[in-house]
């Protein structure tokens, strides 16, 4: 357990919020203070305090040595100033361990005293805390040498929003709550497990040798607009920006003015179809309900792809989104104001388009802009708030070609099957799991999304296909799966229906009764070696 000197002038808040959000123990709390009110809150808890005011004409340095007198009759790791309103020399940190300080400011920037009246002053928007590793700031004379005030190496920050009404107090009050609370107890913990490492050139943290998933980690984003609600009308909502990799739905122009402005599930939806058509080289369309596909389908134009992608289930692509991977011109407009959508997607407009488009007068049209290479969003993360936290991965930017599927069954999928495989399975990736999507050359026929049991999506998906889609059916399609059949029952259920082609990543403890109930039935079924969930 990694014990705690604290020194505090005043509350030690931080120093009382450690002791509680961490399992270091603070061992003595100093203060410089007779009347700190830190000496009752450390009464109250049972922790050893010691007193040592300053005496008039007294030294820096000699105050310093009586300080480490005072300490040196307790036991301690690591020393964590809480607005102790000294400046330290060598004198005291070259005899201690580490001693750690918490800035109200992301440091280099408004170092010193009145960090928040230096940041509302300065109308920054963003500001939050600092927590360092104490150096010697004075010179050689025991001056303070005000350049190199709170200049130690950064162990973490934490940043925290200034909104246009804040007082000082309000953003006080804040930086502590969410900036501080948070930030000093990371690094105490990190010290704790050995991760830290100060050296002559700085401090370096374990894991935190950059990448994709740094040990530090600071998000922030500004607001780009109140949104009218959120998933439902009791709920309150707002669109942040962050800086984008590639084409977007938060930085897409609206080109259809007047028209209502985007809702919380109008950005959702249309981020979900940009991913979904951003998988495709050929012309692409893709009609989202729900952030699922409800049709998705290439073509030897964007007319001919929406065409067959309306045609998987018109039905549920009443009131959704549409999106296509080519500048959208007059005939595809045509076809996508013939029934109702809420929002279009697309990287551009001829002006024929854009007038027949614009003729809804609360269809959204959105212009993402061209779309840049294969790989230009792959450094972009995913990400998903959880209580006390948040989920972070990569996106899932992994392609299956038709080489890429591993054979397992007696009849081998044709060379048109391959190709199906490959479609279907990148429409999969965008289907909520667990996810079936069948599929006719290079468009869908029947899509099973969000169901608990694998073989209810493949249900769903075949009854979809019977009895939503026009002029389609189940008959001799491609089944994708995006994770592993555990059992033969839906592989079986396929068959029934008249499916004639499986492609799945493999991998379960009863891959062989799968691939002999396939083999029954004389169909062909392939291995991805690799799973496409989404969860959310």
């Amino acid at each position: 357990m990694t014990r705690i000197a604290g020194l505090a002038s005043n509350r030690g808040r931080n120093l009382l919020n450690l002791a509680e959000t961490t399992d270091a123990e603070v061992a003595v709390l100093l203060t410089n203070r007779e009347d700190a009110p830190i000496l009752d809150a450390a009464a109250e808890r049972g922790v050893p305090t010691e007193t040592v005011v300053q005496d008039e004409g007294e030294s820096r340095r000699e105050h310093e040595r009586r300080v480490v007198e005072a300490l040196s009759a307790h036991e301690f790791d690591l020393v964590c100033l809480d607005g102790y309103m000294r400046i330290l020399t060598d004198e005291f940190l070259d005899s201690v361990p580490t001693t750690l300080n918490v800035h109200p400011s992301l440091l280099p920037a408004f170092p010193g005293a009145d960090a928040h009246g230096q940041v509302l002053d300065a109308g920054v928007r963003v500001t939050g805390c600092t927590v360092h590793v104490v150096t010697d700031a004075t010179d050689s004379e025991g001056r303070i040498d005000h350049a190199k005030v709170d200049s130690g190496p950064i162990v973490t920050q934490e940043a925290v929003p200034v909104y246009e009404d804040d007082t000082e107090e309000e953003l006080k009050r804040r930086v502590l709550s969410e900036g501080e609370f948070r930030a000093y107890p990371r690094a105490v913990r990190w010290f704790a497990e050995g991760r830290v490492d100060v050296g002559s050139d700085g401090v370096r943290i374990d894991g935190d040798s950059g990448g994709t998933f740094p040990a530090r980690r600071s998000v922030s984003g500004d607001r780009a607009t109140d949104l009218r609600y959120g998933e439902n009308p009791h709920q309150d909502a707002a669109l942040y920006a962050e800086p984008s990799d590639g084409p977007s739905v938060v930085e897409a122009e609206q080109v259809n003015e007047g028209a209502k402005a985007l809702s919380y599930n109008n950005y959702n939806d249309a981020d979900a179809a940009l991913a979904l058509i951003r998988e495709f080289d050929r012309p692409a369309a893709a009609v989202i309900k729900h952030a699922n596909p409800a049709g998705c389908a290439l073509g030897d134009s964007v007319a001919d792809a929406y065409d067959r992608a309306l045609s998987t289930d018109p039905m549920s692509a009443f009131g959704g989104i549409v999106a296509i991977n080519r500048e959208c011109d007059r005939e595809t407009a045509d076809a996508i104001t013939d029934s109702f959508k809420e929002v279009v997607v697309a990287p551009g407009y001829t002006d024929d388009a854009l007038g027949v488009l614009r003729e809804s007068e609360n269809l959204r049209v959105l212009d993402v802009g061209a779309f840049g290479p294969d790989d230009e969003g792959e450094r972009a993360l995913a990400e998903k708030p959880l209580a006390g936290g948040r989920l972070v991965q990569e996106r899932d930017w992994r392609r299956v070609s038709p080489d890429d599927l591993e054979a397992v069954t007696e009849r081998e999928p044709t060379d048109e099957e391959r190709e199906t495989m490959a479609f279907a399975w990148s429409v999969a990736k965008h289907v909520k799991s667990n996810a079936i999507v069948l599929a006719d050359g290079t468009e869908t026929v029947g899509i099973g999304m969000g169901q608990v049991s694998r073989v209810d999506a493949v249900r769903l998906a075949t009854m979809k296909a019977e009895e939503h889609a026009e002029g389609k059916g189940p008959e001799r399609t491609v089944m994708a799966s995006d994770a592993f059949f555990p059992f033969p029952d839906g592989v079986e259920a396929a068959a029934e229906a008249g499916v004639a082609a499986v492609v799945q990543p493999g991998g379960s403890v009863n891959d062989e009764d799968v691939i002999a109930a396939a083999d029954r039935e004389g169909m062909a079924m392939a291995f991805t070696g690799s799973r496409c969930f989404r969860h959310d």
